[in-house]
Formats: C-alpha cells, sequence, structure tokens
C-alpha cells in the first residue's frame, strides 16, 4: 500500500465488519484450486479394486501394451471400465513421493480394467483424471481393435483413433432418442431378380448368418436391395452395419433407408461430417439407440449392438484402403467382425474382386448372382474399338475418337444424356508386348518390367534384376511397346463436334452427383461419373489402355471394374442402351466386359496369381524407406524361414510441390522398397516378425523412417 492511499483516504482497515469478512471470503474461493490436484498427492486410494489398467495414447510400437496405475478415491464411481482417462506418462522410477510416483506430461487413455493389485512390483502413479464417465471402449471393440493390429503389423492406439471418433461435450451431454422396435420382415423386392437373392434376405429376417458375394446387376436398384437386407437384419432383432466407397454412394443408401423404414432408425457415419454431429451418431450406435449404421470406411469400427450383417460395397475401391496407420482394408475388417460376432457377410458390387473370388473359391461364402437370362435383360449393349479398327479410321487419326465412337454418340443424344469416360492423367504406361499386348513380367518373380532411360535393358519394378533377352511368353515376339497415356482435348474435340450440346464435367476438383435426362455430353473422370436420370443413353469408355497399361498388379481388374461402373449407368440394351470401349477386343478385362462376366474374370485372375504365388493366395508386405534403413530393417528382422525378400528397388521421387501419394517417399528423398512374399497361412507371423522389428528400432530412438505395409494395394 502506497504511501498517497494512507488511513485518511479510506481503505480495508477502516472499512465495517462486515466488509472484511466478505472480502476475506473473496480471497478464499480465489486462492482455492479450479481443478482437481493430478497428482493426488496424499489421497486415498479406492478401497476395491485400486489399480486401474490402462492403455494409453501413443501409437509407438514398443509401447503397445498395458500400463497399471492407482485408482484415487474420489475417482473410484467414475473409473469404470471403457472410460477416457488423463495420466502422467514418463516419469522415472526415481521420481517418487509418499510411495507414488510423480512426474511425466499428461497424455490421454482409456481405462481397460480395474484389478486387485498390480504386477508391476514398483510405486505407480496415480489417475490424473478421468475426461467423461462415458463408457466408451468395451471388450467387443477393444477386442476388434486388438486383431485389426495385429493383422496389420501396428499398434493398439493407431487403430483406436481409427476406430473412436474426438470426444465433443456438448454431444456427450445430449441424450441419445430412444430405440425404436424391430421393423416388419421387408419383401424381396427386386432381390428376386437373383437366384437365391429371396433365401438370402428371408435368412437375415429368420436370424441367420449367411456369407455371400453379390454380383448386382446394373441399374440403381442396388440401394435398394442393400436397404431390404438392413431391413431384414433389423426385423430379427439384431443390428447391421453398411460401409460404403464415398459420400455419394452413403447419400443414395440413406435415402433409400429412410424411404424403406422411415426416419430415425439408422445412423450416417462419414468423416466430413461435423465433430459433434459424427461424434452424437456415434454415440447413439454406441449406447443402443439406433441399431443400423451407414458410412464410408470411418464407420467400419462403429459399436453396432448385436451385429446380425456387414456389408460392404465395390470393395475394389481405393477408399476402403485407409491412408493412416496401420492402413487397413475395410473388407479385412469387416471380414474380421464376421468371424468375430459370427454375423452375416454381404460383400457386393458390379464387379468381382479377386479377394471376393477367393472366398468363395474357398468355400467361406456363397455367390450371389443372376442368372443370365436375367443380366442379357439388365445390360448394355456393349462393342469394342480396337488397335486394327482405329488403324483403318481416317476419323480416330484426325481427331482421336474413331467412327463408332461419333456415330454412338450421335445416336445417343436424340434420346438423352452420354457418358464419356475419360482416364485420369498420370496413369503411368508399363512394357507390353507389340504384337498381342501380353504385359511384360520378370522371369525370376514375375514382376512387371520397366523400361530404362539410359539403355534398352529392362528392369523388374520388383526385385530389381535386369532382364536384356525378354521374349513373349504368349506369341514369341520379341518387340515391346509402352502403352499409351490417357486422351487430351477431349472435352474440347466433342464440343466442337457437337456444338449445340451441353458439355459439363466431373473430377477431381468438381464431382457432380446427378444429371438431368435432357441430352449432354457428360465427361467425366473414373469413379466420378453421376448418375443420370433415367439412365444414360450411351457411354464411351476412351483410351483403355491408359488403365491397362499400369504398371500394377490390378491394373485389369481395376479397369474393368471402372468400365463396369460406368456401363451400369446407361440404360439396358433393349431400350437402346449402348457402350462403345476403345480397347483391344481379345484381352481378357474387355472380353469380360463385353460378356459381363466379371466373376469369370476374377476366378481367371486368381488362378493366375495362385500359379505365379501373387496376393491373395499369398500374403505381402512392403518395407519402404531410405537404402541404408531399409537394409538395416531387413538384416534385422526375423522372418519365418518361408519368407521371400524382393528387391529392393528404388522408388520414384515425389516431386516438389505435388501431393505425396499413400508409401511414396517425401518430396525429393530417395527411398528404396521390398517386397516380402509368405505362402497362405503365414501372414500372421510375418506381420508378427516386422512389428517386433520395427518395435525394436523406435525403441532404440531411430528417426530414421521405415514404413512397413502389410498387404498393400499398389505393389506394381
Amino acid at each position: 500500500m502506497s504511501s498517497e492511499n494512507g488511513p485518511e483516504q479510506g481503505g480495508a482497515q477502516d472499512a465495517p465488519p462486515e466488509q472484511l469478512a466478505l472480502i476475506r471470503e473473496t480471497v478464499r474461493r480465489t486462492a482455492a484450486p479450479r481443478a482437481k490436484p493430478r497428482t493426488w498427492r496424499g489421497a486415498a486410494l479406492a478401497k476395491e479394486l485400486p489399480v486401474a489398467r490402462v492403455l494409453v495414447d501413443k501409437g509407438v510400437l514398443h509401447l503397445d501394451r498395458y500400463f497399471d496405475y492407482a485408482v484415487p478415491e474420489e475417482l473410484d464411481a467414475e473409473a469404470q471400465p471403457g472410460v477416457r482417462v488423463r495420466v502422467r506418462f514418463g516419469a522415472g522410477r526415481h521420481r517418487v513421493r509418499d510411495g507414488r510416483r510423480e512426474g511425466g506430461g499428461l497424455i490421454d487413455g482409456y481405462l481397460i480394467e480395474r484389478l486387485a493389485e498390480s504386477d508391476y512390483a514398483g510405486p505407480l502413479a496415480a489417475l490424473a483424471q478421468v475426461v467423461s464417465p462415458e463408457r466408451i471402449l468395451d471388450e467387443e471393440l477393444l477386442g476388434l481393435v486388438r486383431a485389426v493390429a495385429d493383422r496389420y503389423a501396428g499398434s493398439v492406439a493407431d487403430v483406436l483413433q481409427l476406430a473412436v471418433p474426438p470426444r465433443n461435450a456438448r454431444a456427450e451431454k445430449r441424450a441419445s432418442p430412444q430405440p425404436l422396435p424391430a421393423p416388419p420382415v421387408p419383401e424381396p423386392g427386386s432381390w428376386a431378380r437373383y437366384e437365391q437373392g429371396a433365401a438370402f434376405v428371408a435368412a437375415l429376417a429368420s436370424g441367420g448368418a449367411p456369407r455371400a458375394v453379390w454380383n448386382a446387376l446394373p441399374g440403381p436398384q442396388w440401394t435398394d436391395e442393400l436397404a431390404r437386407a438392413v431391413a431384414a437384419t433389423l426385423a430379427s432383432g439384431r443390428g447391421a452395419l453398411v460401409v460404403l466407397p464415398d459420400g455419394r454412394a452413403v447419400a443414395r443408401a440413406d435415402a433409400a433407408l429412410t424411404a424403406l423404414l422411415g426416419e430415425g432408425r439408422h445412423a450416417v457415419l462419414t468423416a466430413d461430417a461435423g465433430p459433434e454431429k459424427r461424434y452424437a451418431q456415434w454415440l447413439a450406435v454406441r449406447r443402443g439407440a439406433v441399431r443400423a449404421v451407414i458410412g464410408t470406411r470411418a464407420a467400419m469400427f462403429a459399436p453396432v449392438r448385436d451385429l446380425g450383417l456387414v456389408a460392404l460395397w465395390d470393395d475394389g475401391d481405393d477408399s476402403h484402403s485407409e491412408p493412416h496407420a496401420p492402413q487397413p482394408h475395410a473388407r479385412e475388417v469387416l471380414l474380421l467382425r464376421a468371424a468375430q460376432d459370427r454375423c452375416a457377410f454381404l460383400l457386393g458390387g458390379w464387379s468381382c474382386t479377386v479377394e471376393a473370388a477367393q472366398l468363395v473359391e474357398t468355400g467361406w461364402a456363397r455367390p450371389l448372382i443372376a442368372a443370365r437370362e436375367q443380366v442379357r435383360a439388365a445390360v448394355p449393349l456393349v462393342r469394342t474399338v480396337g488397335d486394327q479398327d482405329l488403324a483403318r479410321d481416317e476419323a480416330a487419326r484426325a481427331a482421336r475418337l474413331p467412327t463408332l465412337a461419333w456415330q454412338a454418340v450421335r445416336d445417343g443424344l436424340r434420346h438423352g444424356p452420354v457418358l464419356v469416360q475419360v482416364p485420369r492423367r498420370g496413369y503411368v504406361p508399363r512394357m507390353a508386348c507389340a504384337a498381342c499386348r501380353t504385359p511384360a513380367r520378370c522371369r525370376h518373380c514375375s514382376g512387371p518390367l520397366e523400361g530404362q532411360e539410359s539403355g534398352s535393358a529392362l528392369r523388374c519394378g520388383w526385385c530389381g534384376r535386369e532382364e536384356s533377352a525378354w521374349h513373349c511368353p504368349e506369341c514369341g515376339a520379341f518387340r515391346l511397346r509402352a502403352q499409351v497415356v490417357g486422351a487430351r482435348r477431349t472435352a474440347e474435340e466433342l464440343g466442337r463436334a457437337f456444338p449445340a450440346v451441353p458439355v459439363r464435367t466431373s473430377g477431381r476438383e468438381h464431382v457432380l452427383d446427378t444429371v438431368s435426362e435432357t441430352p449432354a455430353l457428360v465427361v467425366s473422370t473414373p469413379g466420378a461419373e453421376p448418375v443420370a436420370e433415367g439412365g444414360y443413353a450411351a457411354a464411351l469408355l476412351l483410351d483403355g489402355w491408359a488403365m491397362l497399361g499400369r504398371p500394377d498388379l490390378r491394373a485389369g481388374e481395376d479397369a474393368l471394374r471402372r468400365w463396369l461402373a460406368a456401363a451400369a449407368l446407361v440404360r439396358p440394351q433393349s431400350a437402346g442402351g449402348t457402350v462403345v470401349a476403345v480397347a483391344e477386343p481379345t484381352l481378357r478385362p474387355v472380353q469380360a466386359l463385353v460378356r459381363w462376366d466379371p466373376v469369370g474374370h476374377a476366378l481367371r485372375e486368381l488362378a493366375e496369381r495362385a500359379e505365379l504365388g501373387f496376393p491373395p493366395v499369398s500374403r505381402m508386405a512392403a518395407v519402404a524407406g531410405p537404402p541404408d534403413a531399409v537394409t538395416g530393417f531387413l538384416d534385422a528382422v526375423e522372418l519365418p524361414r518361408e519368407a521371400e525378400v524382393l528387391g529392393p528397388v528404388p522408388l520414384p521421387v515425389t516431386p516438389a510441390g505435388r501431393p505425396r501419394r499413400v508409401g511414396a517417399p517425401p518430396p525429393g528423398e530417395h527411398w528404396e522398397r521390398a517386397l516380402v512374399r509368405v505362402p497362405p497361412g503365414r501372414g500372421a507371423a510375418l506381420a508378427g516378425a516386422l512389428k517386433a522389428a520395427q518395435a525394436a528400432r523406435t525403441a532404440r530412438g531411430s528417426d530414421t523412417a521405415v514404413w512397413v505395409r502389410i498387404d498393400p494395394p499398389d505393389i506394381g
């Protein structure tokens, strides 16, 4: 207090007693701590089960285990298994006070279980805080997360970040709606088009657990069929989960479910929803208020009560593969859930992946297909234009489009919109036989052969061996050619040819959801095709070599899948629907498109991969990083005896300023990649060995990145 503010100026000393009492009380309230003490120094422990086993939220492999903490008496009621907690982590043994460990930084975690005593002999730190009494992690979800982590050589904490959305306090305080009674058993509807469709729906409604691979007929009915499968599962008193590739597919399935069941019977879980809405929907599922879930890959871990059905649409889509560690695929997660919960499984799409064909071949699932008469009645007419046709076609040389394509566009525009599918820019060509177009592969490991800038020698993209005396195993030719890259100026050429017709584009920058039934040209990249009201009158599938020529094991399968997805939006042949594919008609994927036989194509691919030892018959892992780090990692890892190492080989350098693809090196860095292949039944041993070696590296504090990916989708 300064001299200018003496007693004559009036101060606290001259204040009345009531005012002094008020000042003292205010000071007491201000000095009182506003938060609970984070160390709970001197606090009594819980009388029963005073030890909490906690999973800390650190996705480091050598810390992928549980840690024990003491439970203060004040937190006894809230510290229940499954809740979010905060703990002190990283304190050394020397930081002990009054028999309790202190220090370390605060970190989030999940309380797994309560114990009477710990198997750790030293002093325990106390739980710092129970973030929320909401129990969000149960044994079922934890078991699934652990199985996924083991399957992909990752940590439980990393998988939990994918499985449980971030907490939102406002959504948590809001009560979830009351669960609705089970709906009535739906009619089979358009499921009757399939040979076993009605029986599949009946099995779901009766509480059964059928497993099927569904080859859907073209057209918009697939959303209604999915909705009826979900409704039949709900009618049996069980829950259902449907995972779709993108938000547009989710919106269509959402509309179909709402039309069939009404509002409030299902939740929509997508990553692009706001944090409050997403967490509120997730909590409604976790609390049992909603028994059906649809969503993108963010929904594959949804905690549905009494799960009776898991379904996946278009499992070949790249978006089903999670880019974040440990990069699980939605198909494999749902397969684990079907086995863990003994529930029904439905894998559907217009196409058929090799993994889906393997499920049928092994007898794990049954095929759900339509008779050939139904297929012929539903599909459009498919015509092809090969190299010989292009060589004889003056219009193709002048305007990059063959005469047959011009005629299909002209005739289609008289009746409705026409879809033009143009491959994305950036597809990388690979080498193939110049005579019969058979892809050039290595004699040692069957990897793709790549051309060298410095000379005429070829090099394998998997094992790195050079090939100087290649000849085609199919026709015996010695000449090679690089496949063409996607067409240019397609939209401009079409606009000049049909100046009175509007041209709309759909691609990465702007993806259209729907277009009207009025005549228009819709130029789209694969996967971004909008749905036309009443179906397209015609479709052009341009530059098939741009997709078939990708240096990837799945090039043919993926090209067929994208072609079928576009052709499925076209009206049936009886209504004048026509598809023109610019690709060599003798190739296997093109023949499968003409016959509309994706299952036969997948079975032939599966047989070929089994002969060559390719996935999914074998299990494969990719190890990528700086050359010295990859070599050191492979020397240290104790691989299974049957493991075969291919490579390492250099990876393409990521240019500066361009987005980094999953598994690619940082911009400007030179990385190498090795592939490790094991026979069937040894995938778990491979994942365990790679996880142990990676954990040893992180425990030593290695600062050099080595990326391990189990079953990478792009192995070359």
